[in-house]
């Protein structure tokens, strides 16, 4: 899925979407509004005991394009007729037990949710708790996603790709695939009722996609993925389109989380380990054996604002090319690697933990090797390189079996989810020498995700 789609034709020869760092799989990187139209006519659609208000109004609209994109996009890849969902059912989860309706013949009394009924061919959702915190939270184009997942759905099945004995986490990252595709579609412009940027409007709706994730992996009602898994699976469709998604299945999924840790179950820590120096020197072994380069950067641990003749000061983490050394404040990255996360919040803006540290310390590490090649280590190719290659890194801390010559560090379960987090959320670690990066979100991501999935080749062949 990573190769096919990436490259368009000009002159008969291929060229890379990746070429230009400023365009997002493609596409122009935009920073204007992102959200509800402005005078366009609101969908005639009518959703059972809906209550005619802005949230109700705002999903049948997006409802109404969704269905229209999968008129156009449907025939083109499975077979038959495309066919809307036979009913849209809205819910307010603060509704007595007795004024409740039916969805899916159970209750939603108290239910906080949005979903797609096979049995009737519906979709419903909570229009009082769940889409005005998505909303306030992420911004209204989050709702849209989850209307376009929730659609992913109702087209997966329609297309026959998935059946009762399919596991269930194939049919939701297949859903968000589909939501991707349509993403896809908003951005380019073509969305009656809608329009995304490709900056920031395109990074709240990937951070609300990590914001819901399963974050326990071993809990047995896990069935959507990590936050890395499901970006993954609408990065795909926002860059191959609907093509990709029918792609994945078990063991697209299996191959794709290979090595990358899966369970607590072995992790006394919890997947959380201290920012020290000491556990900063074994990343530091860990750096030398899994990306070497010549000659290796010296590791200062004193604070992160040093005397350096062509480098900035990017705290927490600094890289000076004059005397090729890593300067770390030590308490700042620790701060930065926090995990102060409430369990009372359902929807985090922001995964925290200790990844979030430890990989800006990784990427800085990438800029020693990129200058040990001769790499300019300014601009967006080298922000973008950075990611890139501490996702190489990250993949290969997650290979069991390493000798203790390379480190006392390893991956733990969730470390992709806070890197990914942080990426989309400043970028610190895609950026350049001097701190700077991209403004898209999905780009950072993508390279970092490109590094932990096909490696160092990978990096080297889209940000040469």
């Amino acid at each position: 899925m990573l190769v096919t789609g990436c490259t368009s034709m000009v002159g008969g020869h291929p060229v890379s979407i990746y070429n230009d760092p400023f365009k997002v799989a493609g596409l122009p990187t935009t920073s204007g509004p992102s959200g509800p139209r402005d005078g366009v006519p609101d969908s005639t659609l009518t959703a059972v005991n809906g209550d005619g208000g802005e949230t109700d109004t705002m999903v049948l609209n997006a409802v109404e394009d969704i269905q229209t994109y999968w008129r156009d996009e449907f025939a083109k890849e499975f077979e038959g007729e495309f066919k809307p969902v036979d009913k849209l059912i809205s819910w307010s989860a603060k509704s007595s037990r007795g004024e409740a309706v039916k969805f899916c013949k159970e209750t939603t009394y108290h239910l906080v949710n949005a979903a797609y009924c096979r049995t009737d061919n519906s979709i419903g959702w909570d229009r009082s708790v769940l889409l005005p915190t998505m909303t306030e939270t992420f911004g209204k184009m989050a709702v849209v996603m989850v209307l376009a997942h929730e659609y992913g759905h109702a087209v997966q099945t329609m297309a026959k790709l998935v059946g009762n004995k399919d596991p269930v986490i194939v049919k939701e990252q297949q859903a968000d695939c589909f939501a991707g595709a349509f993403m896809r579609h908003v951005a380019e412009g073509k969305s009656a009722h809608f329009t995304i940027n490709t900056s920031d409007g395109l990074n709240s709706v990937l951070a609300a996609t990590v914001a819901i994730r399963d974050s326990d992996p071993d809990d047995p009602e896990s069935v959507h993925g990590s936050a890395f898994e499901r970006v993954t699976a609408v990065q795909s469709g926002f860059t191959d389109g609907p093509r990709a998604c029918k792609g994945i299945d078990k063991d697209e999924i299996d191959q794709r989380r290979g090595d990358l840790p899966q369970s607590f179950e072995t992790d006394t820590g919890g997947g959380e380990f201290e920012i020290n120096k000491g556990t900063l020197i074994e990343l530091g072994k860990a750096l030398g054996a899994l990306l070497p380069t010549d000659p290796s950067p010296a590791f200062d641990y004193s604070g992160a604002k040093i005397d350096c003749r062509d480098g900035v000061d990017t705290e927490p983490v600094t890289y000076c090319p004059t005397t090729n050394t890593i300067a770390t404040d030590i308490p700042g990255l620790a701060e930065r690697g926090s995990s102060d996360a409430d369990p009372d919040d359902p929807l985090p803006v922001k995964v925290t933990g200790d990844y979030n540290g430890y990989v800006v310390f990784v990427s800085r590490y990438t800029l020693a090797t990129q200058k040990n090649k001769g790499q300019s280590l300014v601009g967006a190719q080298a922000a973008l390189r950075a990611s890139c290659l501490s996702g190489v890194v990250t993949g290969k801390l997650a290979q069991p079996g390493r000798p203790a010559t390379e480190g006392d560090i390893g991956l733990s379960a969730g470390d992709l989810d806070e890197a990914v987090s942080g990426l989309l959320n400043d970028g610190l670690a895609a950026s350049d020498v001097r701190g700077q990066t991209v403004p898209s979100g999905f780009s950072r991501v993508d390279a970092f995700r490109a590094g932990v999935l096909d490696g160092e080749k990978t990096c080297a062949a889209r940000y040469s």
